[in-house]
């Protein structure tokens, strides 16, 4: 779960790492009120979207009066920024920049801790930086017995800076961020930038959270704070009736039982030329609701010109699944041809069943899969 630039600086500032003063806005008139009360002339305005590239994309503009605060916030507010629209900004105190830095805790499978990521190339071009020069981003795996101890935190600050006062507030910093981290259950909290001011100070003027979905029961503050995409809420609601979804932006949707066969599923796929609209699990019941339910999910996205139904029946029963997908398609009218594949327990109850039918059936998963993929080429033609 993701929440926004604002959310994310009211819990660094609670966890006592500096950012600069702002308020979150909706309208031009609440930016003016907010510039009357910053102590500041210059004043930054972001826009407040789940997506990166802000800055680039015009989303965020330094103003020096109140007229070119209202022209950027005007600007701002509506835009749209990688598919979502902006419908609030972000005004604060500009800062006098010296040095911009990277700093940041995310989850690392490969040591199976998280681990602290900072450079001294911090700023917009940071995944840049990754990709070409990939020695100026170092890596430290922290032991989750330990943490982030003061040696520690003042041996990787001193990578950043020569002064010990620098390093000092940069320690603090660390151990507070990793704090927040581990208590809230992230799986990433980065500052980009975090920067030194010309007055000698470390201070956080950007702040990214992202919260690991299954841990939001033990934070209630946090999980109100979700905003879900239009593709998330799809997949809030297949979690509620039993069966995970995600979308993957393809042609051809598929309902498969059983999370290895849906990844192979997808695999041949893309193997035969096709590329998957999703990956849907129903998982090993043989609810005919589930079934219908499932085959409304994957007929609403719009992108889904073929459905490839694979099926391997062990606690699932095929004539149960037939019987849902009978009952789906007197519910829901629909032109997208389907692709079945049937196989194991009562597989030919269920073939006997989707006889007379619309419905194309193939005996083994290969079969069905270059159906599948031949349905939506000549369809997208």
């Amino acid at each position: 779960m993701k929440i926004h630039e604002y959310q994310a600086k009211e819990m660094f500032s609670a966890y006592g790492i500096p950012v600069e003063q702002s308020v979150v806005c909706r309208s031009v008139e609440d930016a003016v009120k907010a510039y009357s009360h910053l102590d500041s002339k210059k004043v930054i305005v972001k826009a407040q979207v789940h997506t990166g590239g802000r800055g680039k994309a015009g989303g965020v503009k330094l103003a020096g009066d109140e007229i070119e605060l209202r022209k950027h916030v005007a600007n701002i507010l509506g835009m749209d920024i990688k598919g979502f629209t902006v419908d609030r900004v972000l005004v604060g105190q500009a800062v006098n920049i010296s040095k911009e830095l990277y700093v940041s805790y995310v989850i690392d499978r490969r040591s199976k801790s998280a681990i602290l990521m900072i450079s001294k190339e911090g700023g917009m071009d940071i995944e840049e930086v990754a990709r070409v020069a990939p020695e100026k981003i170092h890596k430290i795996a922290i032991d989750p017995s330990i943490g982030v101890p003061d040696f520690l935190a003042r041996e990787v600050a001193f990578t950043l800076f020569d002064d010990i006062k620098l390093v000092r507030q940069t320690a603090v910093i660390f151990q507070n961020l990793y704090k927040l981290f581990v208590e809230s259950d992230a799986s990433l909290a980065e500052i980009n930038p975090l920067v030194l001011t010309a007055e000698g100070n470390i201070v956080a003027i950007d702040a990214k959270m992202t919260f690991d979905d299954n841990a939001l029961f033990r934070h209630p503050k946090v999980a109100s704070l979700n905003e879900p995409t239009e593709e998330e809420k799809k997949e809030l609601f297949a979690k509620s009736k039993g069966f995970s979804y995600v979308n993957l932006g393809g042609e051809i949707g598929c309902m498969v039982n059983g999370a290895g066969l849906a990844m192979a599923t997808m695999d041949v796929i893309k193997l035969y030329g096709g590329n998957p609209a999703n990956f849907l699990d129903i998982g090993g019941s043989s609810n005919p609701d589930k079934v219908i339910e499932a085959m409304k999910l994957l007929l609403s996205d719009k992108n889904v010109k073929v459905v490839l139904i694979n099926i391997f029946g062990g606690i699932t029963r095929c004539d149960d699944v037939a019987r849902g997908l009978l009952e789906a398609f007197r519910q829901i009218k629909t032109h997208v041809p389907v692709v079945i594949r049937l196989t194991g327990t009562n597989e030919k109850e269920g073939r006997a069943l989707l006889e007379g039918t619309n419905l194309h059936v193939a005996n083994t998963m290969g079969e069905a899969t270059q159906k599948a993929v031949d349905l939506a080429k000549q369809l997208q033609n």
